[in-house]
């Protein structure tokens, strides 16, 4: 019998309680290639929230999104949206939190709400463009895009 490794030391759960973890996961998040197949779509279904600063997103954001950081996300700002609109935040990326802050304020406030894995820096991981500043390119550069 080999000997227990940290990935074997606790056995895997049995295939039903998988499933149900995994689905669950996919009810609070996405990822930064579904958001972009969905805007290609031309039919998203929701409304993609960066989180971060005016000025963060002024040097490169997903290409539309609204940006409304976190500490801002009141009722009277998200009036003009359905109650049932699904909304996805994102921020820099995963060593940011504002994502999950604004999930939870969104939560808070009574609305539908995901975060898109990666944030930023794995839109740009999935060498997707950025939009940006006022010369319409994002902020490093003619047109920023993944490594």
């Amino acid at each position: 019998m080999p000997t227990p490794n940290p990935v074997t030391a606790i056995p895997a759960a049995d295939s039903e309680s998988a499933l149900a973890h995994f689905r669950a996961e996919l009810q609070f998040e996405t990822d930064c290639s579904d958001v972009a197949s969905a805007f290609a779509s031309g039919t998203p279904g929701f409304v993609l929230l960066d989180v971060r600063s005016p000025a963060l997103f002024a040097q490169g954001h997903v290409p539309g999104a609204v940006n409304l950081p976190h500490g801002k996300l009141v009722e009277s700002k998200l009036a003009s949206y359905p109650a049932d609109t699904l909304f996805v935040t994102y921020c820099a990326g995963p060593h940011c939190n504002g994502a999950t802050r604004g999930a939870i304020r969104l939560a808070q406030l009574g609305r539908p709400v995901k975060v898109m894995r990666g944030g930023i820096t794995g839109w740009l991981d999935e060498s997707l463009p950025l939009a940006g500043s006022e010369d319409g390119q994002g902020g490093e550069g003619p047109e920023r895009k993944g490594p």
